[in-house]
């Protein structure tokens, strides 16, 4: 098809699914070689159009921008993709990968002190499926790096972001049904989050 053919919309409809996260009109003003006010108009006309061909997708207005969404109402189907994220990944995996996203940025040592064990397997897996990603390194002698959860992560379960994660139970509830040592070890992360001290062991 010759690009002169496709609509505006469809144009900016493109370059919004590519890019996977928000784009300011300015971004899309240079992208396009479209007028702010342009860039505006093609915007409001792409959420109609959406709204009208009844699309599972939406615009979403944030700081950094717009960007693609889910709709909400279609949020309990689109959850249901984690549960083949689910089955691909095995039981230690997904510990690893539950352990980041409620405590990152985090490196790989501090995750090996809450689970126990070493987690090379388990984190090339996630940076494979691209669930997790570096995102810096930790201010402390030898700078490890530090791990968090990706697009593709709030993606795959559903969620638009961070703060729509379930709260974690408190230390008492969490203490139902564990040993001594693993009461031990939550009772030393409960502390030191209280007191806000960095991990030594990183």
């Amino acid at each position: 098809m010759d690009f002169e053919q496709i609509p505006d919309t469809g144009a900016i409809e493109a370059v919004l699914f590519a890019a996977g996260k928000p784009v300011s009109v300015a971004e899309l003003s240079h992208i396009l070689e479209r007028e702010p006010i342009d860039i505006k108009n093609l915007l409001t006309r792409l959420q109609q159009e959406l709204d009208v061909r009844g699309s599972g997708i939406t615009l979403k207005w944030g700081e950094g921008g717009c960007q693609l969404m889910t709709r909400q109402e279609l949020y309990p189907i689109v959850e249901r993709l984690s549960q083949v994220v689910d089955r691909r990944l095995s039981a230690p995996v997904m510990e690893t990968l539950s352990i980041i996203a409620f405590k990152q940025p985090i490196t790989k040592q501090e995750i090996e002190h809450v689970r126990g064990v070493r987690i090379e397997r388990a984190l090339a897996k996630l940076l494979e499926l691209e669930l997790i990603a570096e995102v810096g390194r930790k201010q402390v002698l030898g700078r490890p790096i530090l791990y968090g959860t990706t697009d593709v992560f709030l993606r795959c379960f559903g969620i638009r972001s961070l703060e729509e994660l379930p709260a974690l139970p408190s230390t008492e509830e969490a203490a139902d049904g564990l040993d001594a040592e693993q009461l031990e070890l939550l009772n030393e992360f409960a502390d030191r989050d209280a007191m806000g001290e960095p991990d030594e062991n990183a």
